[in-house]
């Protein structure tokens, strides 16, 4: 992992540097290339644009780690009514929830019922919910959550994450569910022992995870794969594989985020792929805007720089 990327992640976490950031100006029109604004009312919006252009939405609301089951209920009855409100606005829009904004960290029971009952809404208004994976030391109590639910419901998937080592067998155990998976890089600080340090060995395990997840056995447990990367070449090799093997629209998406890659989006939609692309919002967007900038610390290092500039 380069210096630059290692030092962004390790400041998405500083208190003092949100607090700051989150009143700069010029920080916060910035963050606006990554989301349409702070309101559930901008998300809402921006998913209309994009499914006017043929795009579909995912939802997902910022913030982790509540301290108080007063908010991770507040969460939970928030996701229901955005269900209510895509139902409504006639859109083709699932939502992404954050374990830990469910109360992960306070009473996994409690988390697990929240969870339940969003994925009992979806189900009864025909949409789908994501589970977000967080920093390592969730992987195991995501993946119970997970099992849990897909128990009693097919309508929720699941985000892994290819910088961990235990990703290849963690697929192998929920293969014979036929689960959703979101396939993700990995975002968070991780130390190496957990996960690959290197960007080519990232891109050398998300290759070989997607194709796992697009091959013919996986595909006959009823596995559904969103790609979710920016990276064009593995796009460009991922959507040759597809072709190859004939790999049917209805086994995949690709997935990537609002703002990120646009040409590359738009060409996707031009040749008729699947994809879906992320909206955040909320106020929470600090810690998360933060990710995004170590995705591409070349371009993006001057705003750190300003702000201890100010």
């Amino acid at each position: 992992m380069s210096l630059s990327r290692r030092a962004l992640l390790a400041l998405s976490t500083n208190r003092w540097l949100r607090d700051r950031a989150t009143k700069a100006p010029f920080v916060r029109r910035a963050v606006s290339t990554f989301m349409p604004g702070e309101r559930l009312e901008d998300a809402l919006e921006a998913a209309g644009r994009q499914q006017a252009q043929g795009i579909r939405t995912i939802l997902t609301r910022l913030g982790e780690n509540v301290t108080r089951m007063e908010e991770a209920d507040a969460v939970a009855q928030h996701y229901s009514e955005v269900l209510d409100r895509v139902k409504a606005a006639g859109l083709d829009a699932e939502i992404s929830v954050k374990p830990t904004q469910l109360g992960l960290d306070l009473d996994r029971a409690q988390c697990a019922r929240h969870l339940q009952q969003l994925v009992d809404r979806a189900d009864a208004l025909g949409n789908f919910v994501w589970i977000d994976m967080e920093s390592s030391s969730y992987v195991d109590p995501t993946l119970d959550l997970f099992r849990r639910t897909r128990e009693r419901s097919p309508g929720v998937g699941l985000a892994l994450q290819a910088y961990l080592y235990r990703t290849a067998a963690d697929i192998e155990a929920l293969l014979p569910l036929g689960p959703a998976i979101r396939l993700v890089k990995g975002a968070y600080l991780e130390p190496p022992d957990v996960a690959f340090p290197k960007k080519g060995d990232v891109d050398r395990n998300y290759l070989v995870l997607s194709e796992r997840l697009l091959g013919e056995e996986a595909r006959r447990t009823g596995t559904r794969l969103h790609i979710a990367t920016h990276d064009p070449e593995l796009v460009g090799r991922l959507g040759a594989f597809i072709a190859e093997r004939q790999v049917p629209s209805a086994a995949y998406d690709y997935a990537m985020l609002y703002g990120i890659q646009r040409p590359l989006q738009q060409r996707l939609v031009r040749d008729g792929k699947p994809l879906r692309v992320l909206i955040a919002y909320g106020e929470s967007w600090f810690p998360w805007y933060m990710r995004r900038l170590a995705e591409r610390p070349a371009n993006v290092w001057f705003v750190v720089k300003q702000l201890f500039a100010r």
